[in-house]
C-alpha cells in the first residue's frame, strides 16, 4: 500500500469512526470504559512515568487514561490525550475540569498522519494501534513523537482464542448470518491485527524501535451490566456487530433467534462480579526511541 492509499484509507476509517461508531461507543461508555480498566490498571503502576514528564496518549477515547497519566506526572508534567474522535475527547475535557486536573489537554487528530514533534518522554496507547490503515507507518509516526530513549506502550488484544468476549459472539452470528463482503465499511484491520508476537516485533523494528518487550496480561472484561445489556453491546460493536450491521435486514428478521442464541453462550462462559464479566487477553508492547 503506498502513502497516499494508505493516507486515504485511514481518513475513511476516521470517517467511519466518526459517522457509525461514536454514536455506539457513547451509548456503552459504561463498558468500554469500565470493560478495559483491568488491562491498564495492571499495567500502570510499572509504567516509566515519572513526575513532570510529557505524555502522549494516542486512540485516548474518553480520556479515563490520560487523566490517571497526568495525575501521574504531576503538575510540572503534562499530558496530551488525541483522538480522531472530538465527541469522545468531549467527555474527557469535562471529566477533567470536573476532576480538577489541569495538566491536560486534548486534540482531535490522526496519529497516523499527525505532524509529531520529538517532545514527549512517554507515547501510550490502549486498544487503538491495531486500527492503523497502515501500522508500521502509525508506529513510526508514534516514534516520531518521543524524545531519544523515550519509551512507547500500547496494549492490543491477543488472539481470538484467548478472548472469548469477542470471538465468541461473532462465532455465534455467524451461525445465522453472512460474513461482511470485502467492500464491508469497516473501522480499521480489526481488534486482533496485533495479536501475534513475531509480527509485531518486526513492525516495531521496522518502525524504528529497540528494546521492544511484550508482556502478558490475563485479566477480566465486563461486556455489560446484565445479559441484555451484554447482548446489546456485541450487536453493535466489534466483529459480531460488523457482521450484524453488515446484514442489514436480514440481521433484524433473525435478530430474536440471534438474541436467544447469544443469551445462551454469555450465560455459559459468564463470570459475575457486578455485572457480566468474561476471560480476555492482551499484550502490553513496549519500544524504545534510540538515542
Amino acid at each position: 500500500m503506498s502513502a497516499v492509499e494508505a493516507n486515504v484509507q485511514s481518513t475513511q476509517y476516521v470517517d467511519f469512526w466518526n459517522d457509525v461508531l461514536v454514536p455506539k461507543f457513547i451509548k456503552y461508555k459504561h463498558i468500554l470504559v469500565d470493560g478495559l480498566t483491568h488491562h491498564s490498571e495492571a499495567i500502570f503502576p510499572s509504567l516509566p512515568v515519572k513526575e513532570g514528564d510529557r505524555v502522549l496518549d494516542i486512540g485516548c477515547g474518553f480520556g479515563d487514561t490520560a487523566i490517571k497519566l497526568a495525575r501521574r506526572v504531576g503538575e510540572r508534567g503534562a499530558v496530551v490525550g488525541m483522538d480522531c474522535c472530538e465527541a469522545f475527547l468531549d467527555y474527557g475535557r469535562q471529566d477533567a475540569a470536573r476532576l480538577g486536573v489541569r495538566n491536560i489537554s486534548f486534540v482531535n487528530g490522526d496519529a497516523l498522519l499527525y505532524p509529531f514533534k520529538p517532545e514527549y518522554d512517554f507515547v501510550f496507547s490502549r486498544f487503538g494501534t491495531m486500527f492503523f490503515a497502515n501500522p508500521v507507518a502509525g508506529l513510526r509516526n508514534m516514534r516520531k513523537a518521543l524524545k531519544p530513549d523515550g519509551i512507547m506502550t500500547h496494549i492490543v488484544w491477543r488472539t481470538r482464542g484467548d478472548n472469548p468476549w469477542l470471538s465468541m459472539a461473532k462465532d455465534v452470528v455467524l451461525k445465522f448470518l453472512p460474513p461482511p463482503g470485502e467492500d464491508a465499511l469497516t473501522c480499521g484491520p480489526g481488534p486482533f491485527s496485533m495479536s501475534d508476537e513475531a509480527t509485531v516485533t518486526k513492525m516495531m523494528e521496522i518502525a524504528g524501535y529497540k528494546d521492544i518487550v511484550f508482556k502478558r496480561v490475563d485479566a477480566p472484561v465486563l461486556v455489560g451490566r446484565t445479559v441484555e445489556d451484554a447482548i446489546n453491546f456485541q450487536l453493535a460493536i466489534g466483529p459480531a456487530g460488523e457482521v450484524f450491521r453488515e446484514a442489514g435486514k436480514e440481521a433484524e428478521a433473525k435478530r430474536g433467534q440471534i438474541e436467544a442464541a447469544l443469551a445462551a453462550a454469555i450465560n455459559a462462559q459468564k463470570k459475575e462480579a457486578d455485572g457480566i464479566v468474561m476471560d480476555s487477553s492482551s499484550w502490553v508492547i513496549s519500544g524504545k526511541n534510540p538515542a
